[in-house]
C-alpha cells in the first residue's frame, strides 16, 4: 500500500489521480490533499478518501473549512501549510499538480525527503530545472512525469540508450486557434480560448494551450527532465491528440505512445511504475479515428512558443521571468483586463526589462519571480 499526497486535488490532474486511486484501493491510499481555494471540492474529497491532513493555500478558505470539519481532519493554511504538508506528512508518492509557481516549494520539500515525485507542475522544472534535477540526484528522489507528452517520452525511453536519441518530438493539439489567421486572434474572447478541442483542463493550462505557451513550457521541461539539449527537441501540431509524443533514434526509427486523450494513463503509470496496471476505462478504436494529421507550428502566430525557445538560449533566470510574466498575463486575460494578443507582449516586455542572473541560487529565483510579477502587473 503506497501512501499518496496530492497537491492540487481540486484540479483536473488531482481529480483524475483520485479516480485512479479509487480504482486501485488495495494499492494506494490518500494521506493528504492540498488545494488553492477549492474547498467545496476538497470537502467532498475528504468525505470519500479520508485524508489525515489537508492544506488550503487561501487562508480565509482554510479557516472556513476548518470550522466545517470541526477537528475531523487537520487543516493547514497558506503557503506555510503547503510547505508543512510536504515536509511532515507520512507518504510515499508526492503528486505535484498545483498550477503555477506555488507548487515549487512543496515539491522541493518532497525531493529533499527522497520521495517519488509524480510531476504535473511544469513550472517546477521551467523556473528551476537545473537546480531541481541536481537536488533529485542528491536525495535519490524519483522524478516521473504525469503530463501526457512527457509521460509518452518516458514510456518511449523504456529499454533504450539515451545516447541513441536523434530527437524528441513533442506533439501539440494546436488548441482552439490552430486554423485562425493571426489577425483573428485580436478578437478572441475568454470563452473562445477556454473551448479546447480535445482536452479538459483547468483554465490557466487551457489558455496556455491556446497560446501554445504550454508547449513552450514543455520544451523547457523536457530539456531538464530527460537531459536533452534544445536542439534535439521538436514540436509538431497533431490536432487529434492520439500520438502523445515520439522519439526518433539515430537509425531513423521512431517510437510513439498512442491512446485516446485520457490523463489517467500517465497518472496511473507514475503511481505504479515500474509495473503497469490494467485500466478498463480507456479503449482506443483506430477505425473510428480514421485520420492522424501533422503540421508545423506557426512561430509567428504563436509568439509564446518562440519566447520559450528564446529563454532556453538565454538560460539563468530568463525562464523564471517567462513563467511569472505568463502567469500574470493569463490571469489578466481571464479577468477581462487585457486581450488575448497582449499575453505574449507582456511576457516580451518583462524579458526585455527584468535583469537576468546567469547562474542563480534558489533565493535569486524567488526574488526574480516576485520582481517579474510586480512589473507585469503594471502592464496593460
Amino acid at each position: 500500500m503506497k501512501k499518496v499526497v496530492i497537491m492540487g486535488s481540486s484540479g483536473s490532474i488531482g481529480k483524475n489521480t483520485l479516480d485512479v486511486i479509487s480504482r486501485n484501493p488495495e494499492l494506494f491510499s490518500v494521506e493528504a490533499l492540498a488545494v488553492n481555494t477549492g474547498i467545496q471540492t476538497l470537502e467532498e474529497q475528504i468525505e470519500k478518501f479520508h485524508p489525515k491532513v489537508v492544506a488550503v493555500r487561501n487562508e480565509a478558505a482554510a479557516r472556513t473549512l476548518a470550522h466545517k470539519m470541526q477537528g475531523r481532519v487537520t487543516v493547514l493554511a497558506g503557503n506555510e501549510g503547503l510547505h508543512k504538508l510536504a515536509a511532515d506528512c507520512d507518504y510515499d508518492i508526492f503528486v505535484g499538480a498545483m498550477v503555477g509557481f506555488a507548487g515549487l516549494l512543496p515539491t522541493i520539500e518532497a525531493i529533499k525527503r527522497g520521495k517519488r515525485i509524480a510531476l504535473a507542475n511544469k513550472e517546477t522544472l521551467v523556473v528551476a530545472g537545473q537546480w531541481v534535477t541536481r537536488l533529485c540526484a542528491e536525495h535519490n528522489a524519483e522524478l516521473l512525469p504525469i503530463d501526457s507528452e512527457h509521460g509518452a517520452i518516458f514510456q518511449c525511453l523504456f529499454g533504450e540508450n539515451k545516447n541513441e536519441i536523434a530527437r524528441i518530438i513533442l506533439t501539440a493539439s494546436g488548441g482552439p486557434f490552430f486554423q485562425y489567421e493571426k489577425a483573428q486572434l485580436e478578437k478572441v474572447t475568454v470563452a473562445d480560448a477556454l473551448n479546447h478541442p480535445t482536452w479538459k483542463m483547468g483554465s490557466k493550462i487551457t489558455i496556455d494551450s491556446a497560446t501554445l505557451m504550454n508547449k513552450g513550457l514543455e520544451i523547457i521541461e523536457a530539456r531538464w527532465l530527460f537531459d536533452i539539449p534544445k536542439e534535439k527537441i521538436d514540436v509538431v501540431i497533431h490536432p487529434q491528440s492520439i500520438i502523445h509524443s515520439m522519439i526518433e533514434f539515430i537509425d531513423g526509427s521512431i517510437k510513439a505512445q498512442l491512446s485516446i486523450p485520457d490523463m489517467r494513463i500517465p497518472i496511473q503509470l507514475a503511481l505504479s511504475y515500474p509495473e503497469r496496471l490494467p485500466a478498463s476505462y480507456v479503449k482506443t478504436n483506430f477505425p473510428s479515428i480514421k485520420n492522424l494529421t501533422f503540421f508545423e507550428p506557426d512561430f509567428d502566430k504563436f509568439e509564446c512558443l518562440k519566447l520559450a525557445l528564446r529563454v532556453l538560449d538565454e538560460g539563468g533566470t530568463a525562464p523564471c521571468i517567462l513563467n511569472a510574466a505568463n502567469e500574470v498575463a493569463v490571469a489578466k486575460f481571464l479577468n477581462g483586463k487585457i486581450g488575448f494578443t497582449m499575453i505574449p507582449l507582456i511576457i516580451q516586455r518583462a524579458l526585455d526589462t527584468i535583469k537576468k542572473i546567469e547562474d542563480p541560487v534558489f533565493e535569486d529565483i524567488i526574488a526574480c519571480d516576485t520582481e517579474t510579477r510586480r512589473f507585469a502587473e503594471t502592464l496593460h
